[in-house]
């Protein structure tokens, strides 16, 4: 990579996984969409897996006793599905496709967060833990985003920030280490070189991450939510612009 190249790249992550130190979520909501206007999306995926993988356990661990376990038995059945099923979709899908595909898929999260009036908490149904688990292993194979399906689901069954944010966190190690088998079955893992950049910029998330941790008790929710969604409506308009202009 150029010198430009890691500079992006180091600012790219910086705020990724601040984002994720304060909520739990959103480091490849962030990431990938902007990585992937500089580096090839099938590149992208693997290192953001591995990164997220590591944060996750860090977040996690941390918060271990806040975990909803029962909504996370839940959701992993269903997750495995999707995992298997993104990852053959990344491997066999051409790049304008799957630039385009995680265009729309940001816009309309960060749509839906900025435009969707919040009425309190409001308890859903576990009936919905199968098409959010679905939907959200699906993507999170494809392009290592399917944080929002996930966070829908989760936000309407537990109210507690902070159990939210543990409980994000050790369902997305858990399915992070779905995803590095069947990563590695895909051929996507095999190189050193995703191993060695992600093992490079441990240090980067780890300060950003802990930094975050500190931001997380001073903001509601639904600010982090909308400061995210404003990143992701350029980062969204801009993987459409370089897939089709």
């Amino acid at each position: 990579m150029t010198p430009p190249d890691i500079a992006y790249a180091i600012a790219v992550l910086l705020l990724a996984y601040f984002v994720r130190g304060i909520s739990g979520f959103g480091s490849g909501l962030i990431a990938v969409p902007l990585l992937a206007l500089r580096f090839p999306l099938p590149e992208v995926v693997p290192f953001m897996l591995i990164a997220d993988f590591g944060a996750s356990a860090l977040v996690g661990g941390l918060a271990f006793r806040q975990v909803a376990w029962a909504e996370i038995r839940r959701l992993m059945p269903a997750t495995v599905l999707g995992v298997v099923l993104g990852t053959h979709l990344l491997v066999s899908m051409p790049p304008e496709l799957l630039l385009t595909i995680l265009g729309v898929f940001v816009l309309a999260f960060a749509l839906r967060t900025l435009l969707l009036k919040q009425h309190g908490f409001t308890l859903a149904s576990p009936r919905w833990a199968w098409p959010a688990a679905l939907t959200g292993g699906s993507v999170s194979g494809l392009f290592g985003t399917g944080g929002p399906p996930y966070v829908i689901y989760l936000s309407h069954r537990i109210q507690d920030k902070s159990a939210l944010r543990a409980t994000l966190s050790a369902l997305f190690f858990l399915e992070g280490l779905l995803r590095i088998v069947t990563f590695i079955l895909a051929g996507l893992l095999l190189g050193l070189e995703v191993w060695r950049n992600a093992l490079i910029a441990s240090p980067l998330i780890i300060a950003a991450l802990y930094l975050g941790g500190h931001v997380h008790a001073r903001l509601t929710h639904r600010q982090m939510l909308q400061g995210v969604s404003l990143l992701l409506l350029v980062s969204g308009v801009s993987l459409l612009a370089k897939a089709w202009l």
